[in-house]
């Protein structure tokens, strides 16, 4: 029987830019207090199941971004970097799938 990854929602409403983005994915996925609050830290972060929430070490992690579409049409430069990002971590070992939620 396959378990299911574990789910960590990372909502963006109100996000209006990239220290508030980072903010909020500190929240999200208790990242550790030396997390450097930049996109490599982020990557870094998402690539290491050492700094997941333990439940997500065997099972794998689903990172669901919400609230994501005011973020995106505000800075799109930066919320490109962020799907660059959510991207590359995606690719990695252990399983990680980040979702954009649409609704």
């Amino acid at each position: 029987m396959t378990t299911s990854p574990y789910l960590v929602t990372l909502d963006l409403d109100g996000v209006a830019d990239k220290a508030a983005l980072m903010d909020r994915a500190v929240s999200a996925l208790g990242l550790p207090n030396w997390f450097g609050r930049n996109w490599d830290a982020l990557a870094d972060s998402l690539r290491d199941p050492s700094v997941w929430p333990p439940e997500a070490v065997d099972r794998g992690l689903l990172v669901v971004v919400t609230g994501w579409q005011g973020y995106a049409r505000s800075r799109p430069d930066e919320w490109q970097v962020a799907q660059d990002v959510f991207a590359q971590a995606a690719g990695d070992e252990p399983a990680l799938t980040v979702a954009l939620a649409l609704g």
